[in-house]
This record gives structure tokens, sequence and C-alpha cells, in this order.
């Protein structure tokens, strides 16, 4: 059985649930649960993934938060310890969900130069 684990360990904006929330709505979907997992790394640090998902595991955890329910497998989770989510609406670069946590790389990170790498799922670096 996935375990409960403690609301303060990563932090989901009202924003981001609201989304996901819309999402399942217009879907149709009951039962679902956000899955955020690790998808990969790079020069960026480690990147996620997210998924609508209802089909959990014995290596999974749960949380609840905002009216949605986070699902996490235990790898992902080690990297989202102290992390947030976030779903922003940005003129120019579009909208989706933001993974920050101690694991990522911040947008004016030194090493690529002002501006730093902001990923996706692949990393292109200008210095």
């Amino acid at each position: 059985m996935f375990q409960e684990i403690d609301l303060q360990t990563i932090n989901v904006s009202t924003s981001a649930a609201e989304a996901v929330q819309n999402i399942l709505a217009e879907r149709k979907l009951e039962g679902y649960a956000l899955r955020v997992y690790v998808a990969g790394g790079g020069c960026c640090g480690v990147n996620f993934g997210m998924a609508l998902d209802n089909n959990f595991r014995d290596v999974d955890s749960t949380f609840s938060a905002n009216g949605i329910s986070v699902v996490v497998d235990n790898v992902s989770l080690d990297y989202l310890r102290g992390g947030s989510i976030d779903f922003v609406n940005d003129p120019v670069r579009g909208a989706g969900f933001v993974v920050d946590s101690p694991f990522t790389k911040k947008e004016h990170d030194h090493e690529h130069g002002e501006g730093g790498c902001a990923c996706g799922g692949s990393c292109s670096c200008n210095h």
C-alpha cells in the first residue's frame, strides 16, 4: 500500500492545484492524482516529469494539497523534498507547470550566464 507523506515536504501552489483540478474536470477523470517523477538530468540539474495517474504502486507516496492528490515514487521523493510545484502563465514562455527543488539549478545560475538554463525535456545552454 502506498504511504501518506507530510505535506510540508513539497509545496503545491494554489494555481498549480487549480490547473490540475481543471484538467481533471475537463477530461472527467475521477480517482486520478498528479504524479511527479524524475525524468532525467543534465546541465540544468534534475528534470521532472508529470502525468495524471490512477495506477498507484507499493513504492509510491501520496499527499493532498489544495484539493488535489499528488503521487511520487520513493526515488523521486528524495529529489522533491523541500521543493515546490507551481503553474505559471508567462507571456513569453507560455503556460505550464514548474517544479523547483534543491536539485534543480536556478534560472540565473552563474555557470550559464544571465538567463541561464530553463529546461524542459532537454537542455541547450548558451554560454
